[in-house]
């Protein structure tokens, strides 16, 4: 079965699409350029983020993975990048030791929690002159419905 990319919805669909992606790189651009990052690349701090996400302060690079834009391969590389500077610890993963569990290190936390008040700030910054409140939950509203779709796909 063929789907008439012609029609209504799926153009539709093709243009929203096409609008959030766009609209996330330029954000992204935008808030690379925020001085906090000159110290610690977005992709680093989104690793930061991550971790500070884990209920049991561990988390399995594998994992990890699945909750960034980067491949397998370049985050080990990034992750031992992070280690040589005291951010990330490793260890053997607790229950079959053949994989890696990632956690913060104390300067690591500390590092994101400094970074991340200054991208919450940039944040507010580039999207409050653009959406009032009421846009801004019925955005959030929007993409968490999205993600909750892709998760129940996924299972």
């Amino acid at each position: 079965m063929s789907l008439d990319t012609s029609s209504t919805p799926v153009r539709q669909a093709a243009e929203a699409w096409e609008s959030l992606f766009r609209t996330q790189v330029g954000v992204m651009r935008r808030l690379q350029r925020d001085p906090a990052f000159k110290e610690l690349s977005m992709r680093e701090y989104d690793v930061l983020f991550n971790l500070t996400r884990c209920p049991t302060g561990w988390i399995r690079l594998n994992e990890l993975n699945e909750h960034l834009l980067i491949s397998q391969p370049s985050l080990s590389r990034m992750v031992e990048r992070m280690e040589a500077k005291g951010l990330v610890q490793r260890r053997p993963a607790q229950h079959d030791q053949r994989g890696v569990e990632l956690s913060l290190t104390e300067e690591g936390l500390a590092l994101q929690r400094r970074l991340g008040r200054a991208h919450v700030r940039g944040i507010y910054e580039l999207l409050t002159p653009a959406l009032t409140e009421a846009e801004l939950a019925e955005l959030k509203s929007l993409t968490d419905k999205v993600l909750a779709s892709l998760a129940d796909s996924d299972s």
